[in-house]
């Protein structure tokens, strides 16, 4: 699959337009209070397992695998981290650097010991390594593949750096809104898997 463009750091935005800004705002306070509510049971799990099937799908055991470990609120990927590391692939998950900075993805297994980093996130100890797929948290998203983070433009920073690494949105379907709103420099993302389907752009 061909990877779309995703814009170098230099293309990257300083600041969206003032209207933007709060329009992203206003939807990620909604979506906030929206991920509040307890998700529908069995979802977490439903899309854990359809996240495997693509990677499975896509890559061959041996292969890097960027997840993320939850923050409070969020999808629950260590299931998820823990079968693709039985089954042969490399499972990394991302220190959170300064802001303006992209992300450090290191090497996890289940023995690896955690380190507190920005924002109450949790890293593991292990080398520092180069993902071949990487899942992409979100707030929100839309069918055009556009998708609300938390504000912070690590990941726009951090595929920047990755051309051709596959880039794979994830969340539950409640998750969805008619129109993410977007700027000349938002990029869609390829592949959305929620617990129902994956959104093909």
């Amino acid at each position: 699959m061909a990877a779309p463009h995703i814009p170098t750091p230099s293309d990257l935005p300083q600041s969206d337009p003032p209207a933007l800004v709060e329009a992203k705002a206003e939807l990620r306070r909604h979506l906030r209070a929206l991920r509040a509510a307890a998700p529908a049971p069995g979802a977490a799990a439903a899309l854990c397992r359809r996240m495997g099937e693509h990677v499975r799908a896509v890559l061959p055991p041996g292969a890097c695998v960027a997840a993320v470990w939850p923050l409070p609120g969020e999808v629950d990927l260590r299931g998820l981290c823990a079968g693709l590391h039985e089954d042969g692939y490399g499972v990394l998950l991302p220190e959170t650097p300064p802001r303006g900075q992209p992300l450090r993805f290191h090497r996890w297994c289940p023995e690896a010991v955690m380190h507190r980093g920005r924002f109450g996130t949790l890293h593991p100890d292990g080398p520092a390594a180069r993902p071949d797929l990487v899942f992409v948290p979100l707030l929100g998203f839309d069918r055009r593949g556009f998708r609300l983070g938390y504000g912070g433009g690590y990941y726009d920073r951090t595929l920047a750096g990755l051309p051709g690494v596959p880039a794979v949105g994830f969340g539950l379907s409640a998750q969805e809104v008619p129109a993410v709103p977007v700027g000349p420099y938002d990029v869609p993302l390829p592949l959305i898997v929620t617990e129902r389907e994956v959104i093909r752009v």
